[in-house]
């Protein structure tokens, strides 16, 4: 039986110790944590030894700090763009184009939540893989000055494929500072 435990804290690690069962920091928010060498199975399981080597940790969390101004390029990709990095690791996250990179094949976690401001129109943003919809999220609330679109899912990626926000219907004229997007992997396939 796998061992599992519950952790109704979080702490970051002291910096270098690298310990097996130590949370994945996210966002605030803990994951539980498994022990996934059972006495059942041989040590070197082919999960275990992935998710337990450097390749296998792979997370990144983006937000936004400054209200965004449409520019020529956001204007045309309509992609969602983040200027402050929160969490990179494996770097495969690419903040200047605010697209992740799949390094491997597995099933990936992605959430976001997409603040728009002052703004009557209704918002669609969808979660992209290589130019196909995933997820979308919708915001229209047209009596409140600040709503989010926001949602969560499982994605299994191919190594190679391309993640990213892109906003399809609306705007986010006045700004959406304080959104976030943020993915990692769950294990590999």
């Amino acid at each position: 039986h796998h061992h599992v435990s519950l952790l109704s804290y979080c702490w970051l690690p002291a910096t270098g110790a690298q310990n097996d069962t130590e949370p994945i920091i996210l966002e605030g928010k803990c994951l539980v944590v498994c022990d996934s060498t059972p006495s059942s199975e041989p040590a070197g399981s082919a999960l275990g030894m992935s998710v337990r080597s450097g390749s296998g940790r792979v997370a990144f969390s983006a937000s936004r700090q400054t209200n965004h101004e449409p520019t020529d390029m956001s204007n045309r990709t309509m992609i969602i763009y983040f200027d402050n990095i929160l969490v990179n690791v494996g770097t495969h996250f690419d903040q200047e184009s605010s697209v992740f990179v799949a390094p491997r094949r597995g099933v990936y976690s992605f959430n976001f939540h997409v603040v728009k401001a002052y703004n009557r129109q209704t918002i669609q943003v969808n979660l992209m893989v290589n130019g196909w919809p995933m997820i979308s999220a919708f915001a229209g609330d047209q009596d409140v000055t600040r709503e989010a679109a926001t949602n969560a899912g499982l994605v299994i990626l191919e190594k190679g494929d391309k993640a990213y926000l892109r906003l399809e219907k609306g705007n986010l004229m006045g700004g959406w500072k304080f959104s976030t997007f943020s993915g990692f992997l769950v294990f590999p396939l």
